[in-house]
């Protein structure tokens, strides 16, 4: 269990794909990763490759442009980390060892060139960070190529990678689907028998895009790409939409630059071809792949094998929270409680949920309280935090709108009716009332709230405190505190 917070430390990764170069820095809290910054240029280094085994040429202008103030930044900064990393486009081509060496003498920074093996495994390191429970798949698809690997548990198997991004797909005769489709079906045939799968887990810019495309089309509540999961037919019938606009139409989607609207289509129709020839049956999408692969493999094994929701929420809640030991106890304290909710997500899931709402447990103590609910709430259901399906972050924002005192309404019930069952609607609001129960009762002191117990058992909810505390501890406001808690436990209270 983490109790404290934890000194972070800087760290950055500069990315230079085929398509895009990118700056991005994080900071790190032991296993809690946040970025704070993040910076890209759209150069399309392999725009060119297919045709002439180079990079392009205006391709790389922009890139070292974009390198030279990268490394300005990094100067300033000076994060303990620095990778800087390179993939297909300056690992095929001709050109590649100039260019890493024009970048060395005009910007210092010396570029490790990963092998197609490298990319896989750490754009599958980066997936399992984001979300440790991943398994079947990881897919990452740049300018270039598309890198497949098996994800079985923390195992991680060979990967490989194929000419199957927008610039090796991009055809002189013009974009058409038919011959696309047929090509991309026969560079898959050799992953249709090891990659064969139901999950898969989708990296990359474009496929982003088309999830953002679908929970815009769906009306969907919570824009946050990351762990956002859709069934084969929905998938296969985006990509379908996509893949059937005219450049002028993709050009009107909002939120799309012009850049990305020109690769989009080869993308939708990868994803389609994935889906036919793997077997899928749902895509999940990672806003984590190589970049985070890269500093999930530098944390100590301590705080690599720490999980990335209770971590992230640690970290979170330990920079509002006055007491470091109190979710501890708090979780501690409420076990009986907890053990006597309804079921939500499985077991050892709800575990894991009671245990992250607890490190939030004091998030809202430095926030103005006329607006403290409201700020809760989207600052939970909205937080960078990686490792919670879409369902848990509504759950764990219905469990702090209780912890503060909010209605059953909660600040977003399109949210909350779409995304959780009753029955877990039930045991969040359960969850928080038994948090404010606790924090209430002893002032938020670990150290009082030693001094009370509260059991269930045969249908009653018993709070009690140790001998000379009684009138310490339970007041008129915790009578109330505990008496809505039995109400929505539907239990009988005894104190």
């Amino acid at each position: 269990m983490i109790e404290s917070y934890i000194a972070p430390r800087e760290a950055a990764v500069v990315d230079i794909g085929s398509n895009s170069v990118r700056l991005v820095l994080y900071r790190l809290e032991g296993r809690a990763i946040w970025t704070v910054f993040n910076e890209k240029v759209l150069a399309g280094l392999g725009r060119d490759l297919p045709a002439t085994g180079k990079l392009s040429p205006v391709g790389v202008e922009m890139a070292l442009t974009a390198l030279r103030r990268f490394a300005a930044v990094l100067e300033s900064v000076r994060p303990a980390y620095l990778h800087v990393t390179a993939t297909a486009a300056v690992r095929d081509a001709i050109d590649g060892p100039e260019f890493c060496q024009r970048v060395a003498a005009e910007t210092g920074l010396q570029v490790r060139v990963l092998s197609g093996e490298e990319e896989a495994r750490y754009s599958a390191l980066g997936v399992l960070a984001g979300d440790p429970t991943a398994e079947g798949v990881a897919a990452d698809m740049g300018g270039s190529s598309l890198e497949l690997i098996r994800l079985e548990g923390q195992t991680l198997k060979p990967g490989i990678t194929l000419p199957l991004g927008p610039f090796s797909l991009a055809d002189p005769a013009g974009f058409d689907t038919g011959r696309l489709r047929a090509t991309i079906a026969e560079r898959l045939k050799p992953a249709a028998k090891p990659f064969a799968t139901d999950s898969l887990h989708a990296v990359g810019g474009g496929w982003r895009s088309l999830a953002q495309l679908h929970m815009a089309m769906n009306g969907y509540p919570i824009r946050i790409v990351h762990q956002y999961a859709m069934n084969a037919d929905d998938a296969r019938g985006v990509a379908r939409l996509v893949a059937q606009q005219s450049r002028a139409s993709l050009d009107r989607l909002p939120g799309l630059s012009k850049k990305r609207a020109e690769t989009l289509p080869y993308s939708a129709l990868v994803l389609e071809g994935l889906i036919d020839r793997l077997g899928l049956k749902t895509i999940h999408f990672s806003a984590w792949g190589l970049r985070e692969g890269l500093l999930f493999e530098a944390l100590d094994r301590d705080e690599a094998v720490e999980d990335p929701l209770i971590a992230g929420c640690a970290a979170l809640g330990g920079r509002q929270g006055i007491s470091p030991t109190l979710p501890g106890a708090l979780r501690g304290w409420l076990a009986d409680v907890i053990a006597a909710l309804p079921p939500a997500f499985g077991r050892r899931r709800d575990d894991v949920l009671a245990s992250a709402a607890c490190q939030l447990a004091d998030l809202g103590a430095r926030l103005h309280p006329d607006h403290r609910l409201e700020l809760v709430f989207d600052q939970v259901l909205r937080a960078p935090i990686p490792g919670q399906s879409h369902a848990e972050r509504v759950f764990l924002a219905c469990v702090l709108n209780a912890r503060y005192g909010g209605s059953a309404a909660t600040p977003d019930p399109a949210a909350v009716d779409r995304l959780l069952d009753e029955t877990a609607r039930q045991r969040a609001r359960a969850l928080g009332l038994a948090m404010r129960l606790g924090c209430d009762l002893s002032g938020r002191s670990p150290q009082l709230l030693a001094n009370a117990s509260v059991t269930v058992d045969r249908g009653l909810l018993r709070l009690t405190a140790s001998d000379g505390y009684a009138d310490v501890l339970l007041g008129e406001q915790t009578r109330r505190r505990a008496k809505a808690l039995a109400e929505a436990m539907k239990l009988k209270l005894d104190i």
